[in-house]
């Protein structure tokens, strides 16, 4: 009786309900971030672009981050694909770009990756100061250097040299001993002749030297060798467990993509801005002068796995282990 008059007891009830309301509290706020999330349930997602060309589509996100319940979204660009794929092969990235080879090989090793959109084509230019060369024909016995070896400009290439008659490495040389820049201030300085680039490289090496030809279109060679209408350069690509448990989230970033890929071909000198603001590694007036003729695009995989498909049997031709080794299946294109 002395005890209840004290209150002693319900001073104890109370105590016992305070630490079992805190150690729930403790328990959830450890599965959140176990899960990845702070204490309000807000989870974050980073959707990693590259530096250079392959990020200018995405530049307005940099800016700013599509708004998404349940997220806190940021953009950031990594150096180069190789560090795209390891995070997707890590399970750390769960939206990014990567080219398409890299993306079937990743799906290919059991890796539950998805091609979301294309949102990159055909952008090459074959460009050369030599008088003589006007047309494919025209190649044998040249050197021609070519940005980045067994990536897809130079498998492309090589693909619209067979179907013209000539053999890489007996009636041609490619070469491949510079970065796209460094080909292009080549170019410009008289020490390269012939070269395949992209853009906005080939921009950039027509506005310093103006007397340099643009030979033919590559991506028009590429429908007369069996390809498609083009080829894809860059694929939108998402982690499949991420796409299964956020649908939400995930056509909310495929619409900001669109969206953003919009407003850089309509605003090109804004986006060439942006571009130099975020550190992508490239000027704003060789993106404003390149954009219009970048190919910037976006077409759902599931509409374009003709093209891609197109572009990866070349890549199983030539170089079967950079995809993997097999054409990855319907599973690879996000529905």
């Amino acid at each position: 009786m002395s005890g209840n008059s004290s209150g002693r007891p319900i001073k104890f009830l109370r105590n016992k309900k305070t630490y079992a309301l805190c150690l729930a509290f403790f328990f959830l706020s450890a599965f959140l971030y176990a899960r990845g999330a702070n204490e309000n349930g807000v989870k974050p997602l980073t959707i990693y672009g590259i530096k250079g060309s392959s990020g200018v589509g995405i530049i307005s996100l940099f800016e700013q981050p599509p708004q998404i319940p349940g997220f806190d979204v940021k953009v950031e660009a990594l150096a180069q694909a190789d560090l795209m794929a390891a995070r997707f092969i890590s399970g750390e990235a769960k939206v990014g770009i990567l080219p398409p080879n890299m993306a079937a090989k990743i799906a290919s090793s059991g890796k539950d990756l998805r091609a979301a959109a294309v949102i990159g084509s055909g952008m090459l230019s074959l460009l050369s100061s030599d008088a003589s060369v006007r047309s494919i024909a025209d190649l044998r016995g040249k050197t021609i250097e070519v940005a980045v070896q067994g990536a897809t400009p130079d498998f492309v290439f090589r693909k619209i040299l067979e179907f013209n008659g000539l053999t890489p490495e007996r009636d041609v040389t490619l070469g491949y001993s510079m970065a796209p820049p460094e080909i292009a201030q080549s170019l410009i300085a008289g020490k390269v002749s012939i070269a395949l680039l992209p853009e906005p490289f080939a921009t950039m090496a027509l506005a310093g030297k103006p007397d340099l030809v643009s030979v033919t279109d590559i991506q028009q060679e590429w429908s007369r060798a069996g390809g498609r209408e083009n080829f894809p350069m860059t694929l939108l690509v998402v982690d499949g467990a991420f796409a299964d448990e956020n649908p939400g989230a995930v056509k909310e970033i495929l619409n900001a993509v669109k969206a953003s890929i919009d407003w850089v071909k309509a605003h090109s000198a804004e986006a060439g801005s942006l571009v130099e603001k975020h550190e992508l590694g490239l000027r704003a007036p060789v993106v404003a002068a390149a954009v219009p003729k970048s190919n910037y695009v976006y077409i759902p995989a599931a509409e374009g796995r003709a093209s891609i498909e197109a572009l990866l049997n070349v890549f199983l031709a030539y170089a079967p282990a950079s995809i993997g080794g097999v054409l990855p299946g319907e599973g690879f294109y996000l529905k």
